[in-house]
């Protein structure tokens, strides 16, 4: 099996996250759901996992690698239990970064967040129990993460974000849905 990086939006996770959990559950739990959708399912259903934490991973023969940043710590815990469990899983790598504590990033955070889904145009993203756009700060530098319908949503968020007071940097990592 070759090693595959699956990034979390919850775009996807909200597709994505019933369905291979009916179908497990149908079958008794054996399942033939792949390992890598029984991950995102399950990393989906970490309480505390909001639009300022961007979590990803790899599944490798039986090993999944955990790659993110939180903004708190008990999510990194949690994404690490919520995996260790799973049917298929032989040892989990956590390399989840936990943000600093900064009462700067906050303020950013919190005016990024009004700066992208305040805006009439993306407010669409706002919907779900986790918005499909997700913003990283961490020491004033902005990373968006996440998936968009089109290249014109992108390049808005991108300009919605730069435009925030105090941000030294915005890396726009949004994918457009294919």
């Amino acid at each position: 099996m070759t090693a595959k990086t699956r990034f979390l939006t919850a775009g996807v996770i909200a597709a994505l996250a019933l369905v291979p959990v009916a179908s497990y559950a149908s079958n008794g739990g054996t399942s033939s759901v792949p390992l890598e959708e029984r991950v995102r399912h399950e990393l989906a259903k970490i309480p505390y996992y909001n639009v300022f934490d961007s979590l990803s991973f790899r599944v490798d023969d039986g090993t999944v690698t955990l790659f993110g940043q939180v903004t708190q710590p008990v999510v990194k815990d949690d994404a690490a239990s919520a995996v260790k469990h799973i049917e298929g899983v032989r040892t989990v790598k956590n390399e989840i970064e936990v943000l600093p504590l900064s009462p700067f990033d906050n303020q950013i955070r919190r005016s990024e967040y009004r700066a992208i889904y305040g805006y009439a145009p993306l407010q669409r993203y706002s919907m779900g129990v986790v918005p499909s756009i997700h913003i990283i700060v961490k020491n004033g530098h902005v990373t968006l993460e996440g998936v968009v319908a089109t290249q014109q949503d992108k390049q808005l968020a991108y300009v919605r974000a730069n435009g925030v007071p105090n941000v030294f940097s915005v890396e726009n990592n949004l994918r457009v849905q294919s």
